[in-house]
Order: C-alpha cells, then sequence, then structure tokens
C-alpha cells in the first residue's frame, strides 16, 4: 500500500450542546461530568438573574447585571443569546474559542432555543437532547426544586411542552432517568466517544 492511500485519522474538537427542557437535570448531569474530570471544556453561560442560594459566581454561571450583559451584545462578546424565562443568557465568544484552539472539546448547556441557533452557526455542533421518563416525572422534578411560583412553574411546564416538538432538531436523544446520574453521563460520554471515531468528521467553525 502506498503512503497516499493510507488513511490517517485526524481527530477534531467538538462543539456539544446539552439541551433540553427545565427540570430533566441539565445542571446535575454537567456537574457529574465535571466530578468525575472528564477532559471537556465546560463554558460558563453568562446570565442577568440573581444566583440561587448553592451556586457560585464564575463556577455555575457568570453573574452580570442587565447593563453589562448589553455591553457584550453590543461588542459581539457572546456567541449566542436570548431571554430565558425573563432573564438573558448568553454564551462568551472567547471561553469557546480559546478551548478549541487548544484542542478540547467543548460542552455547553442551553436551552432548545440557544441549542438551534447554535446549530445555525455551527452546523456540525453535536446537539444531545435530555429528557425524563414521563412528562409527570418531569413536573415533579420541577415541583421538588421550589425555586418557581406557581406562575412560574406553569410557564415552564407549558414551555417543556413545545420543546419536546423540537427533539428532531438534534442528533441524539438521552434519558436522565431519576437517582442514574450516572448511567446518563456514562451514555453521553459514550456518544461523543463515537464522534470521535466517525469517518466523516464533524468540522467546527465559530
Amino acid at each position: 500500500m502506498c503512503d497516499s492511500d493510507f488513511y490517517i485519522h485526524q481527530d477534531e474538537p467538538l462543539v456539544i450542546v446539552i439541551s433540553g427542557p427545565s427540570g430533566v437535570g441539565k445542571d446535575a448531569v454537567i456537574d457529574r461530568m465535571k466530578e468525575r474530570q472528564l477532559p471537556f471544556h465546560f463554558v460558563v453561560t453568562a446570565a442577568t438573574r440573581k444566583p440561587r442560594p448553592d451556586e457560585v459566581n464564575g463556577v455555575d454561571y457568570i453573574f452580570i447585571s442587565h447593563d453589562e450583559f448589553a455591553e457584550m451584545i453590543e461588542k459581539g462578546e457572546l456567541l449566542e443569546h436570548a431571554i430565558v424565562y425573563n432573564d438573558y443568557k448568553g454564551i462568551p465568544r472567547s471561553q469557546v474559542r480559546q478551548a478549541l484552539e487548544s484542542g478540547k472539546d467543548v460542552v455547553m448547556r442551553l436551552d432548545v432555543q440557544g441549542a438551534e441557533t447554535i446549530r445555525k452557526l455551527c452546523p456540525d455542533a453535536l446537539l444531545i437532547f435530555l429528557t425524563a421518563q414521563s412528562e409527570h416525572e418531569l413536573v415533579q422534578r420541577l415541583q421538588l426544586r421550589k425555586t418557581e411560583t406557581p406562575e412560574g412553574l406553569k410557564l415552564r411546564i407549558a414551555t417543556a411542552k413545545k420543546e419536546f416538538n423540537r427533539i428532531e432538531a438534534f442528533d441524539y436523544v438521552v434519558t436522565n432517568k431519576e437517582n442514574q446520574l450516572d448511567e446518563t453521563v456514562d451514555v453521553i460520554n459514550a456518544i461523543i466517544n463515537a464522534e470521535h471515531h466517525r469517518v466523516k468528521m464533524r468540522k467546527v467553525t465559530l
């Protein structure tokens, strides 16, 4: 076999979006991936909402004012941004670029609207839809969080139902079963590993 016929696999970093409705456990999944020290860059999202009691600025989110967020938009510093339940959230562009340049896979936690925006910007991004086992279980999880007013809870449930209709925009769906967090992370990690061994690689450009 001539050298010119020898196939050399060129591994490229991936942009990975973990998405799904409120209550499916996106934060818990990301936190467990971090705890297991998986070799990814986890994007810290900028947000204008106030931190919850257990959240740390710069770790869970970058908590900023509406004025600071508007300035980031004006300067083109956000890859994606949207209003999510009356607050703004956005992905800092510099974080993503620096991680990709270093050869690291980038993991983003986004709502369904944000995931679809990333798909438009980066058609080869890997989109994973996280779901609960049933609508009843999803509602229970939202209720147990006790972070919403009755009106806010109704809004999140109604939004979740609409988001389930967008599942075909994603590459994979993963069910995050109750008390099976490590199993969920194992499935997501297996998906990412498989994508790195595709014959036709995803080519990320941002």
